[in-house]
C-alpha cells in the first residue's frame, strides 16, 4: 500500500452515517467486509492490541471502567501471559495518557480529536501511545494500527491512520511536550505527565510548601502501580502471604503484600478469602480507626458509615473479630451493599442498606469510619480513565455530601469516641476544609493522626495525615481523627 504524506480530505472526513456505526459490525454493503479487508482480517489481528482497542471502545462508548473491563476480557479470550501483559499496558496506558495523546493526534491530523470518528480515534490512541510511551518499534506500532483500521474499515481509513501515525512518529514524546505543552509551570507539568491542569493544581495546593514535589507526584501518579494485597488478620500473616504469592511485604501496613503485577483474582489466597486486593494506604486507614485513643472503655460498637464496596469493612471486621467487637456497615446502594456482604462473609459485620446521613442507627458507637465519597483524585493511577472524567464542578456537591456524612458520624459516636474521616483525594476542599468545618461546628477535638500510622515517614506537621504515591508508594489517602468531647 502506498503511504500518503498527509491525511486526504476524503479519508479524514468520514460520512455522517459512519459516526454511530459499531466498528466491525457490518461492512459498507450488507454483511460484506470493508473494501480491502480479507475474509479473516479481523481474526488475524494481534490479540493483545485488539483486546486493548476493545477496552478503549468500552470506555468511550459505555463509560465503562478499564480496570473492570480488561480482566474479564483477558480471561474470556484466554490470552497468554505475554499478550495479557501487553494488552494491560496498552489499555491502561492509553487511558491514562488520553489527554496528551489527543493533543498530539489533533496536531498530526490537523483537526480536533473530537472530530475524528470514535473507532478510529481508539486505534490512533493505541498507536500513538506505543510510539510515544513504550519501547515498541515504531514500524510495529504503525503497522499493527493500520492493520486494525484496515480489518474494520478498509483501506481508505487505514491510509488515514497510517498518515496520522507517521506524523506522530516524527517527534519524540519530549519534543511533543516542548511543542504543545502550556508555558506556565503547572500547566506544563500537567501536560507532560498526562493530567488535567486543575488536578495538577489541586495536588500543588495540597503539597503546600512542598509544591516543588509536584513533578514527582505527577510522575508517580502516571506510572503503573503495583498490586497491593491485604492479608486477612487472624487468618494469615503478611509474611505467609508474601511466601505463597511470591510478593514482598509492604513497608507500613502489617497486613500489606506488594506484587509486581498479574491477575490477583487467580491467586488461591484471594479466592479462598485469606487475602484481598487493597491499596496499602487504605489498609492504614482501616487500622488507624482501631488505634485511635478513646476516652473510656471500648464497648466494641464500631461503625463503617460509607462501607461500599467493602474493603475497609472487611479489614475492620477481621480486627473486630480479634478484639471481640462488632461492626455495622452502612451502604445505601443495594448492589454495593451486596458486595460488602460478600466481602465480609463470616465476619462480625452487619450490613445496613440505608443512607449514612439518616441511618436510623442507635447512637453510642466507640469508633466510626467515614471513608467519604470523593473525587478519587488520590487513586487515579488505579483508575486509568478517571482523570479525564472528573471535572472541577464535581467538587462542590461532594463536599456538601462529605460534610453531611461527617456530621452524622459525630452525632452517632459516643462522647469520648473517635471518628476517623478519610478520602482517597488530596483536594483541600475535600480534606482539611471539611475537617476544619466540623471542628468549628461541633467542637470535636482533632487528634494527631500521625500517631495512628506508626512507622510512616514524611507526614508533615499534622495533625492530619496525607499520604502520597511518590513518598509512600500508596494512593494519596487523607485521614483525620476527631474525638467527641465528654
Amino acid at each position: 500500500m502506498t503511504e500518503p504524506d498527509r491525511p486526504r480530505k476524503r479519508e479524514s472526513s468520514p460520512p455522517r452515517k459512519h459516526v454511530k456505526k459499531s466498528p466491525g459490525a457490518r461492512g459498507p454493503k450488507g454483511n460484506r467486509p470493508p473494501q480491502g479487508a480479507g475474509p479473516r482480517a479481523v481474526d488475524a489481528i494481534d490479540p493483545a492490541r485488539r483486546a486493548a482497542r476493545d477496552v478503549l471502545k468500552a470506555v468511550r462508548e459505555r463509560d465503562a471502567y478499564a480496570n473492570l473491563v480488561l480482566p474479564g476480557l483477558l480471561r474470556e479470550r484466554k490470552l497468554d501471559s505475554r499478550d495479557a501483559a501487553l494488552a494491560t499496558e496498552l489499555a491502561y496506558g492509553a487511558s491514562r495518557a488520553r489527554g496528551v495523546l489527543d493533543a498530539v493526534i489533533a496536531h498530526a491530523a490537523g483537526r480536533p480529536a473530537a472530530e475524528i470518528d470514535g473507532p478510529l480515534l481508539d486505534i490512533l490512541r493505541l498507536g500513538s501511545y506505543q510510539l510515544l510511551r513504550t519501547r515498541v518499534a515504531p514500524h510495529a506500532a504503525v503497522a499493527t494500527s493500520v492493520d486494525l483500521a484496515r480489518a474494520e474499515f478498509g483501506s481508505g481509513k487505514a491510509g488515514f491512520v497510517n498518515a496520522v501515525l507517521r506524523r506522530v512518529s516524527e517527534r519524540t514524546a519530549a519534543q511533543w511536550v516542548d511543542e504543545l505543552a502550556p508555558t506556565d509551570p503547572v500547566g506544563h507539568l500537567a501536560f507532560e505527565y498526562a493530567h488535567p491542569k486543575w488536578i495538577a493544581q489541586a495536588f500543588a495546593d495540597a503539597l503546600g510548601a512542598d509544591a516543588g514535589e509536584l513533578a514527582a507526584v505527577l510522575e508517580a501518579d502516571d506510572a503503573r502501580p503495583s498490586v497491593h494485597l491485604v492479608a486477612r488478620p487472624g487468618e494469615i500473616s503478611a509474611e505467609e502471604l508474601a511466601l505463597i504469592t511470591g510478593g514482598e511485604e509492604g513497608p507500613y501496613s502489617p497486613y500489606a503484600v506488594h506484587l509486581d503485577g498479574g491477575d490477583p483474582g487467580k491467586l488461591d489466597a484471594v479466592r479462598d478469602g485469606l487475602a484481598g486486593v487493597q491499596d496499602e494506604g487504605s489498609q492504614l486507614v482501616g487500622r488507624a480507626v482501631t488505634l485511635a485513643p478513646l476516652l473510656g472503655d471500648d464497648s466494641g460498637r464500631w461503625l463503617d458509615l460509607c462501607a461500599g464496596p467493602g474493603g475497609k469493612a472487611a479489614l475492620l471486621g477481621a480486627l473486630a473479630e480479634i478484639d471481640g467487637a462488632r461492626v455495622d456497615a452502612v451502604e445505601p446502594t443495594p448492589h454495593r451493599a451486596d458486595l460488602v456482604s460478600k466481602t465480609t462473609k463470616d465476619l462480625p459485620v452487619t450490613v445496613h442498606i440505608v443512607d449514612g446521613r439518616e441511618s436510623g442507627l442507635d447512637k453510642g458507637y466507640d469508633r466510626v469510619l467515614v471513608d467519604a465519597p470523593c473525587t478519587g483524585l488520590g487513586a487515579l493511577r488505579r483508575r486509568p480513565e478517571a482523570r479525564w472524567r472528573r471535572q472541577p464542578s464535581d467538587v462542590a456537591a461532594l463536599v456538601t455530601l462529605q460534610k453531611e456524612l461527617l456530621a452524622a458520624a459525630i452525632d452517632l459516636v459516643r462522647p469520648g469516641g473517635v471518628v476517623l474521616y478519610s478520602t482517597c483525594s488530596p483536594h483541600l476542599s475535600e480534606t482539611t476544609a471539611v475537617v476544619a468545618d466540623a471542628v468549628r461546628r461541633y467542637g470535636v477535638e482533632q487528634l494527631d493522626t500521625r500517631e495512628l500510622v506508626p512507622g510512616v515517614p514524611q507526614l508533615g506537621d499534622g495533625p492530619s495525615v496525607q499520604l502520597w504515591p511518590h513518598r509512600h508508594g500508596t494512593d494519596a489517602m487523607f485521614m483525620a481523627a476527631l474525638r467527641k468531647p465528654v
